[in-house]
Protein backbone atom coordinates (compact mmCIF):
# COMPACT_ATOMS: atom_id res chain seq x y z
CA UNK A 1 0.00 0.00 0.00
CA UNK A 2 1.02 3.88 -0.52
CA UNK A 3 2.65 5.45 2.12
CA UNK A 4 5.90 6.72 3.41
CA UNK A 5 7.84 8.85 1.21
CA UNK A 6 6.22 8.56 -1.30
CA UNK A 7 3.23 10.67 -0.55
CA UNK A 8 6.15 13.44 -0.68
CA UNK A 9 6.38 13.50 -4.23
CA UNK A 10 5.11 15.91 -6.74
CA UNK A 11 1.70 14.60 -8.39
CA UNK A 12 3.11 14.51 -11.36
CA UNK A 13 5.83 12.00 -10.48
CA UNK A 14 3.47 10.10 -8.72
CA UNK A 15 1.28 9.78 -11.95
CA UNK A 16 4.17 8.56 -13.96
CA UNK A 17 5.53 6.26 -11.12
CA UNK A 18 2.70 5.36 -9.79
CA UNK A 19 2.11 1.07 -9.66
CA UNK A 20 5.26 -0.06 -11.12
CA UNK A 21 6.73 -1.33 -7.98
CA UNK A 22 8.87 -4.75 -9.29
CA UNK A 23 6.53 -6.81 -7.49
CA UNK A 24 3.77 -5.87 -9.90
CA UNK A 25 6.01 -4.62 -13.23
CA UNK A 26 9.14 -6.15 -13.14
CA UNK A 27 11.38 -4.69 -15.38
CA UNK A 28 9.20 -3.12 -17.80
CA UNK A 29 7.62 0.14 -17.92
CA UNK A 30 4.16 -0.79 -18.24
CA UNK A 31 2.74 -3.74 -16.23
CA UNK A 32 2.38 -6.54 -18.58
CA UNK A 33 -1.54 -7.45 -19.23
CA UNK A 34 -2.41 -10.51 -17.31
CA UNK A 35 -5.36 -12.75 -18.72
CA UNK A 36 -6.28 -15.21 -16.68
CA UNK A 37 -9.06 -16.31 -14.48
CA UNK A 38 -7.56 -19.77 -13.05
CA UNK A 39 -4.31 -19.36 -10.88
CA UNK A 40 -2.67 -22.42 -10.40
CA UNK A 41 -0.89 -23.71 -7.01
CA UNK A 42 2.45 -26.01 -6.60
CA UNK A 43 0.11 -28.47 -4.32
CA UNK A 44 -2.41 -28.64 -1.82
CA UNK A 45 -0.52 -27.04 0.88
CA UNK A 46 -0.10 -24.12 -1.01
CA UNK A 47 -3.65 -24.23 -1.77
CA UNK A 48 -4.73 -23.96 1.39
CA UNK A 49 -2.46 -21.48 2.28
CA UNK A 50 -3.52 -18.90 -0.31
CA UNK A 51 -6.99 -19.44 0.83
CA UNK A 52 -5.44 -17.30 4.02
CA UNK A 53 -4.21 -14.14 2.67
CA UNK A 54 -6.96 -12.29 1.07
CA UNK A 55 -4.17 -8.96 -0.24
CA UNK A 56 -3.19 -7.19 -3.45
CA UNK A 57 -0.25 -9.39 -4.86
CA UNK A 58 -1.78 -12.75 -3.30
CA UNK A 59 -2.66 -15.04 -6.21
CA UNK A 60 -5.84 -16.79 -5.75
CA UNK A 61 -8.13 -16.48 -8.53
CA UNK A 62 -8.81 -14.20 -10.97
CA UNK A 63 -11.80 -12.77 -9.89
CA UNK A 64 -9.83 -10.91 -7.30
CA UNK A 65 -7.06 -9.75 -9.77
CA UNK A 66 -3.26 -10.45 -11.08
CA UNK A 67 -0.57 -7.79 -11.33
CA UNK A 68 -2.32 -5.68 -13.87
CA UNK A 69 -5.19 -4.94 -11.49
CA UNK A 70 -3.18 -4.97 -8.36
CA UNK A 71 -0.84 -2.27 -10.44
CA UNK A 72 -3.65 0.08 -11.46
CA UNK A 73 -4.81 -0.03 -7.54
CA UNK A 74 -1.95 0.62 -5.97
CA UNK A 75 -1.23 3.69 -8.18
CA UNK A 76 -4.61 4.97 -7.99
CA UNK A 77 -3.83 4.74 -3.61
CA UNK A 78 -0.38 6.69 -4.20
CA UNK A 79 -2.19 9.55 -6.01
CA UNK A 80 -4.57 9.68 -2.67
CA UNK A 81 -2.87 11.22 0.51
CA UNK A 82 -3.86 9.38 3.72
CA UNK A 83 -4.80 6.15 1.87
CA UNK A 84 -4.48 2.64 2.45
CA UNK A 85 -6.13 0.65 -0.69
CA UNK A 86 -8.33 1.17 -3.81
CA UNK A 87 -10.95 -1.08 -5.12
CA UNK A 88 -11.62 -1.49 -8.53
CA UNK A 89 -15.10 -1.75 -10.03
CA UNK A 90 -16.55 -2.62 -13.49
CA UNK A 91 -18.10 1.22 -14.02
CA UNK A 92 -18.35 4.42 -11.94
CA UNK A 93 -21.68 3.42 -11.09
CA UNK A 94 -20.59 0.44 -9.79
CA UNK A 95 -18.45 1.79 -7.45
CA UNK A 96 -20.87 4.67 -5.99
CA UNK A 97 -23.52 1.93 -5.80
CA UNK A 98 -20.84 -0.96 -4.36
CA UNK A 99 -19.37 1.48 -1.90
CA UNK A 100 -22.79 2.78 -0.53
CA UNK A 101 -23.24 -0.89 -0.19
CA UNK A 102 -20.24 -1.37 1.92
CA UNK A 103 -21.26 0.68 4.44
CA UNK A 104 -25.11 0.63 4.85
CA UNK A 105 -27.80 -2.13 6.13
CA UNK A 106 -31.14 -2.63 6.37
CA UNK A 107 -32.92 0.01 8.90
CA UNK A 108 -30.49 2.91 7.95
CA UNK A 109 -30.69 6.41 6.64
CA UNK A 110 -28.32 7.68 3.78
CA UNK A 111 -28.24 11.67 3.24
CA UNK A 112 -27.76 12.50 -0.40
CA UNK A 113 -26.68 15.61 -1.76
CA UNK A 114 -29.21 17.25 -3.91
CA UNK A 115 -27.05 18.13 -6.81
CA UNK A 116 -25.60 14.49 -7.38
CA UNK A 117 -24.94 12.66 -10.41
CA UNK A 118 -28.14 11.12 -11.27
CA UNK A 119 -27.51 7.23 -10.97
CA UNK A 120 -26.70 8.22 -7.76
CA UNK A 121 -30.10 9.43 -6.78
CA UNK A 122 -31.59 6.72 -8.87
CA UNK A 123 -29.36 4.29 -6.71
CA UNK A 124 -30.77 5.64 -3.58
CA UNK A 125 -34.61 5.34 -4.75
CA UNK A 126 -34.10 2.00 -6.46
CA UNK A 127 -31.86 -0.41 -5.10
CA UNK A 128 -30.75 1.08 -1.93
CA UNK A 129 -34.73 1.77 -0.95
CA UNK A 130 -35.53 -1.69 -2.01
CA UNK A 131 -32.79 -3.20 0.13
CA UNK A 132 -34.05 -1.29 2.64
CA UNK A 133 -32.02 1.96 3.39
CA UNK A 134 -33.83 5.37 3.49
CA UNK A 135 -32.57 7.88 1.68
CA UNK A 136 -32.66 11.95 2.71
CA UNK A 137 -31.53 14.59 -0.04
CA UNK A 138 -30.09 18.11 1.36
CA UNK A 139 -28.66 21.18 0.21
CA UNK A 140 -24.99 20.72 0.16
CA UNK A 141 -24.93 25.05 0.27
CA UNK A 142 -26.75 24.68 3.87
CA UNK A 143 -24.28 23.64 6.09
CA UNK A 144 -26.72 24.57 8.98
CA UNK A 145 -29.82 22.62 7.90
CA UNK A 146 -27.56 19.75 6.86
CA UNK A 147 -26.75 19.54 10.25
CA UNK A 148 -30.50 19.18 11.46
CA UNK A 149 -31.53 15.82 9.07
CA UNK A 150 -29.53 13.59 10.62
CA UNK A 151 -30.95 11.22 13.41
CA UNK A 152 -29.82 8.18 15.35
CA UNK A 153 -29.70 5.63 12.26
CA UNK A 154 -28.34 8.49 9.62
CA UNK A 155 -25.14 5.92 8.83
CA UNK A 156 -23.82 7.60 5.85
CA UNK A 157 -23.54 10.90 3.60
CA UNK A 158 -22.91 11.42 0.20
CA UNK A 159 -21.57 14.26 -1.20
CA UNK A 160 -20.09 15.34 -4.84
CA UNK A 161 -17.96 18.84 -5.73
CA UNK A 162 -18.87 20.49 -7.73
CA UNK A 163 -22.49 19.33 -7.77
CA UNK A 164 -23.35 17.64 -11.15
CA UNK A 165 -24.56 19.30 -13.96
CA UNK A 166 -24.90 23.05 -12.30
CA UNK A 167 -21.67 23.09 -10.46
CA UNK A 168 -21.85 24.45 -7.28
CA UNK A 169 -18.81 23.84 -4.88
CA UNK A 170 -19.98 23.40 -1.42
CA UNK A 171 -17.83 23.04 1.85
CA UNK A 172 -16.65 19.59 1.81
CA UNK A 173 -14.83 20.16 4.92
CA UNK A 174 -17.69 21.40 7.11
CA UNK A 175 -19.54 18.83 5.55
CA UNK A 176 -17.15 15.88 6.27
CA UNK A 177 -16.74 17.27 9.90
CA UNK A 178 -20.60 17.30 10.80
CA UNK A 179 -20.84 13.90 9.23
CA UNK A 180 -18.10 12.48 11.08
CA UNK A 181 -19.22 14.57 14.81
CA UNK A 182 -22.63 12.78 14.10
CA UNK A 183 -21.32 9.33 13.35
CA UNK A 184 -21.84 8.71 9.92
CA UNK A 185 -19.17 8.06 6.85
CA UNK A 186 -18.85 10.31 4.55
CA UNK A 187 -18.31 9.04 1.01
CA UNK A 188 -17.46 11.81 -2.09
CA UNK A 189 -17.98 11.51 -5.85
CA UNK A 190 -14.90 12.55 -6.97
CA UNK A 191 -14.46 12.28 -10.72
CA UNK A 192 -14.78 16.02 -11.78
CA UNK A 193 -11.28 17.17 -10.19
CA UNK A 194 -9.64 13.56 -9.31
CA UNK A 195 -7.40 13.08 -6.46
CA UNK A 196 -4.85 15.37 -8.15
CA UNK A 197 -7.41 18.37 -8.03
CA UNK A 198 -9.05 17.80 -4.62
CA UNK A 199 -6.99 15.44 -1.81
CA UNK A 200 -10.51 14.04 -0.50
CA UNK A 201 -9.29 11.88 2.43
CA UNK A 202 -7.76 15.16 3.25
CA UNK A 203 -10.31 17.19 3.50
CA UNK A 204 -12.36 14.72 6.08
CA UNK A 205 -13.74 12.32 3.69
CA UNK A 206 -13.74 8.80 4.37
CA UNK A 207 -14.30 7.16 1.03
CA UNK A 208 -13.30 8.76 -2.59
CA UNK A 209 -14.93 7.54 -5.60
CA UNK A 210 -13.74 7.94 -8.81
CA UNK A 211 -15.10 7.32 -12.13
CA UNK A 212 -12.24 6.21 -14.13
CA UNK A 213 -14.07 6.21 -17.73
CA UNK A 214 -13.39 9.82 -17.34
CA UNK A 215 -10.01 11.53 -16.98
CA UNK A 216 -8.12 8.77 -16.11
CA UNK A 217 -9.42 6.23 -18.77
CA UNK A 218 -9.07 9.77 -21.07
CA UNK A 219 -9.24 8.46 -24.18
CA UNK A 220 -13.01 7.10 -24.25
CA UNK A 221 -12.62 4.10 -24.63
CA UNK A 222 -13.41 1.85 -21.65
CA UNK A 223 -15.81 1.75 -18.31
CA UNK A 224 -14.38 1.72 -14.74
CA UNK A 225 -14.56 2.97 -11.61
CA UNK A 226 -12.95 3.20 -8.16
CA UNK A 227 -13.21 4.14 -4.49
CA UNK A 228 -10.28 4.58 -2.30
CA UNK A 229 -9.83 5.02 1.41
CA UNK A 230 -8.10 4.55 4.96
CA UNK A 231 -7.51 0.85 6.35
CA UNK A 232 -10.61 0.66 7.93
CA UNK A 233 -13.09 1.16 5.35
CA UNK A 234 -11.23 0.28 2.59
CA UNK A 235 -11.32 -3.39 4.49
CA UNK A 236 -15.19 -2.95 4.03
CA UNK A 237 -14.94 -2.04 0.40
CA UNK A 238 -13.11 -4.90 -0.47
CA UNK A 239 -15.21 -7.64 1.28
CA UNK A 240 -18.36 -6.18 -0.43
CA UNK A 241 -16.84 -6.05 -3.63
CA UNK A 242 -15.98 -9.03 -3.54
CA UNK A 243 -19.27 -10.70 -2.10
CA UNK A 244 -20.64 -8.88 -5.30
CA UNK A 245 -18.43 -10.64 -7.78
CA UNK A 246 -17.02 -7.05 -8.99
CA UNK A 247 -14.18 -7.13 -11.35
CA UNK A 248 -12.70 -5.37 -13.92
CA UNK A 249 -10.83 -6.65 -17.10
CA UNK A 250 -6.61 -7.16 -17.02
CA UNK A 251 -7.05 -5.35 -20.83
CA UNK A 252 -9.44 -1.93 -19.27
CA UNK A 253 -6.83 -1.86 -16.51
CA UNK A 254 -3.70 -1.84 -18.74
CA UNK A 255 -5.58 1.44 -20.48
CA UNK A 256 -6.68 2.68 -17.36
CA UNK A 257 -2.82 2.79 -16.22
CA UNK A 258 -1.80 4.18 -19.82
CA UNK A 259 -4.06 6.78 -19.22
CA UNK A 260 -3.00 7.70 -15.84
CA UNK A 261 0.46 8.71 -17.11
CA UNK A 262 -0.84 11.44 -18.97
CA UNK A 263 -3.25 13.18 -16.92
CA UNK A 264 -1.71 15.41 -15.73
CA UNK A 265 -0.54 17.25 -18.38
CA UNK A 266 -4.13 16.69 -20.05
CA UNK A 267 -5.96 17.88 -17.09
CA UNK A 268 -4.07 21.25 -17.43
CA UNK A 269 -5.01 21.65 -20.80
CA UNK A 270 -8.56 21.24 -20.44
CA UNK A 271 -9.00 23.20 -17.61
CA UNK A 272 -6.81 26.40 -19.14
CA UNK A 273 -9.35 25.92 -22.23
CA UNK A 274 -12.01 25.49 -20.28
CA UNK A 275 -11.61 28.62 -18.24
CA UNK A 276 -10.84 30.35 -21.69
CA UNK A 277 -14.16 29.36 -23.13
CA UNK A 278 -16.41 30.22 -20.16
CA UNK A 279 -14.66 33.61 -20.01
CA UNK A 280 -15.90 34.01 -23.65
CA UNK A 281 -18.85 32.90 -23.27
CA UNK A 282 -19.52 35.37 -19.98
CA UNK A 283 -19.65 37.66 -22.30
CA UNK A 284 -21.59 36.48 -25.16
CA UNK A 285 -25.49 38.25 -25.13
CA UNK A 286 -26.73 34.62 -25.51
CA UNK A 287 -25.68 33.10 -22.33
CA UNK A 288 -27.71 33.42 -19.34
CA UNK A 289 -25.50 32.30 -16.79
CA UNK A 290 -22.15 30.36 -17.37
CA UNK A 291 -21.88 27.29 -14.17
CA UNK A 292 -18.16 27.31 -13.89
CA UNK A 293 -16.32 26.77 -10.70
CA UNK A 294 -12.84 28.27 -11.85
CA UNK A 295 -14.32 31.14 -12.69
CA UNK A 296 -14.27 34.25 -10.56
CA UNK A 297 -17.79 35.06 -8.92
CA UNK A 298 -19.19 31.80 -9.73
CA UNK A 299 -21.12 29.77 -7.07
CA UNK A 300 -18.34 28.70 -4.40
CA UNK A 301 -15.42 29.73 -6.46
CA UNK A 302 -14.42 31.16 -2.72
CA UNK A 303 -14.07 27.10 -1.44
CA UNK A 304 -13.00 26.16 -4.68
CA UNK A 305 -9.74 28.09 -4.77
CA UNK A 306 -9.51 27.40 -0.92
CA UNK A 307 -10.21 23.32 -1.15
CA UNK A 308 -8.81 22.65 -4.92
CA UNK A 309 -5.60 22.28 -6.48
CA UNK A 310 -6.88 22.01 -10.01
CA UNK A 311 -9.81 21.51 -11.98
CA UNK A 312 -10.94 19.90 -15.25
CA UNK A 313 -12.66 20.94 -18.44
CA UNK A 314 -16.34 20.49 -17.24
CA UNK A 315 -18.61 22.98 -17.13
CA UNK A 316 -22.15 24.25 -18.10
CA UNK A 317 -24.26 27.26 -18.90
CA UNK A 318 -27.82 28.88 -19.46
CA UNK A 319 -28.88 30.34 -22.52
CA UNK A 320 -30.97 33.47 -22.10
CA UNK A 321 -34.26 34.10 -23.40
CA UNK A 322 -34.39 30.46 -25.28
CA UNK A 323 -36.35 28.15 -25.40
CA UNK A 324 -35.38 23.97 -25.82
CA UNK A 325 -35.75 24.59 -30.07
CA UNK A 326 -33.50 26.75 -30.10
CA UNK A 327 -30.94 25.10 -27.81
CA UNK A 328 -31.11 21.73 -29.80
CA UNK A 329 -30.60 23.88 -32.91
CA UNK A 330 -27.38 25.51 -31.38
CA UNK A 331 -25.99 21.86 -30.29
CA UNK A 332 -27.11 20.36 -33.46
CA UNK A 333 -24.81 23.05 -35.57
CA UNK A 334 -21.71 22.30 -33.47
CA UNK A 335 -19.12 20.51 -35.75
CA UNK A 336 -16.12 20.05 -33.34
CA UNK A 337 -18.32 19.15 -30.34
CA UNK A 338 -19.56 15.92 -30.32
CA UNK A 339 -22.86 15.16 -28.70
CA UNK A 340 -23.03 12.31 -26.33
CA UNK A 341 -22.69 10.61 -22.62
CA UNK A 342 -19.42 10.67 -20.71
CA UNK A 343 -16.90 13.46 -20.81
CA UNK A 344 -13.19 13.54 -19.23
CA UNK A 345 -12.02 12.14 -22.65
CA UNK A 346 -9.48 14.21 -25.35
CA UNK A 347 -12.89 15.12 -27.24
CA UNK A 348 -15.21 17.63 -26.78
CA UNK A 349 -18.79 17.19 -25.67
CA UNK A 350 -22.20 19.26 -25.59
CA UNK A 351 -24.96 18.23 -24.15
CA UNK A 352 -28.37 19.77 -23.30
CA UNK A 353 -29.66 19.50 -19.45
CA UNK A 354 -32.87 20.31 -17.75
CA UNK A 355 -32.12 20.60 -14.12
CA UNK A 356 -35.27 20.61 -12.07
CA UNK A 357 -36.58 16.61 -12.92
CA UNK A 358 -33.13 15.54 -10.59
CA UNK A 359 -33.36 18.08 -7.54
CA UNK A 360 -35.59 17.64 -4.57
CA UNK A 361 -34.02 20.58 -2.20
CA UNK A 362 -32.01 23.48 -4.24
CA UNK A 363 -34.99 25.78 -6.03
CA UNK A 364 -34.35 25.34 -9.74
CA UNK A 365 -34.20 27.84 -11.85
CA UNK A 366 -32.63 29.26 -9.12
CA UNK A 367 -34.12 32.55 -7.53
CA UNK A 368 -32.99 35.75 -8.53
CA UNK A 369 -31.70 34.63 -12.13
CA UNK A 370 -34.56 35.89 -14.23
CA UNK A 371 -35.21 32.55 -16.63
CA UNK A 372 -38.32 30.69 -16.57
CA UNK A 373 -36.79 27.54 -18.22
CA UNK A 374 -33.44 26.36 -17.11
CA UNK A 375 -32.18 25.92 -20.69
CA UNK A 376 -28.53 24.22 -19.61
CA UNK A 377 -25.87 23.03 -21.70
CA UNK A 378 -23.18 20.96 -20.60
CA UNK A 379 -19.37 21.34 -22.40
CA UNK A 380 -16.94 18.79 -21.84
CA UNK A 381 -13.77 20.15 -23.45
CA UNK A 382 -11.00 18.42 -24.73
CA UNK A 383 -7.86 18.65 -26.32
CA UNK A 384 -8.67 20.64 -29.48
CA UNK A 385 -7.35 24.15 -29.74
CA UNK A 386 -9.06 26.59 -27.88
CA UNK A 387 -9.59 29.24 -30.83
CA UNK A 388 -11.30 26.55 -32.62
CA UNK A 389 -13.63 25.44 -30.30
CA UNK A 390 -14.72 29.44 -29.47
CA UNK A 391 -15.18 29.81 -33.42
CA UNK A 392 -17.58 26.25 -33.56
CA UNK A 393 -19.73 27.81 -30.69
CA UNK A 394 -19.71 31.37 -32.16
CA UNK A 395 -21.06 29.53 -35.67
CA UNK A 396 -23.29 27.38 -33.79
CA UNK A 397 -25.29 30.23 -32.03
CA UNK A 398 -25.52 32.22 -35.17
CA UNK A 399 -27.24 29.29 -36.39
CA UNK A 400 -29.52 28.93 -33.38
CA UNK A 401 -30.84 32.27 -33.92
CA UNK A 402 -31.47 31.79 -37.40
CA UNK A 403 -33.46 29.15 -37.14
Amino acid sequence: MAGGNKDKLGKGTRLVTGGRSGDFAGHVVNPPVWRASTHLYENCAALREGVKNNEDGAFFYGRRGAPTQWSLSEALTELEPGAHGTVLYPSGVAAIVGALMAVLRAGDVLLVTDNAYDPTRNAAMGILKRYGVEHRFFDPLDPDGFAEIFCERTKAVMLECPGSLTMEVCDIPALARIAREKGAVSLVDNTWATSLGFAALEHGCDIAITALTKHVGGHSDLMMGAATAGERWYRRLRQTSQQLGHVVSPDDASLALRGLRTMGVRLERETATALEIAMWLEQRPEIAHVLCPMLPGSTGHDLWERDFTGGCGLFSFVLKDRDDAARCRLIDALDLFGIGYSWGGFESLALPFDVAPVRSRMAWPKQGWGVEDSCGIRLSIGLEDPADLIADLEQAMAAMDEG
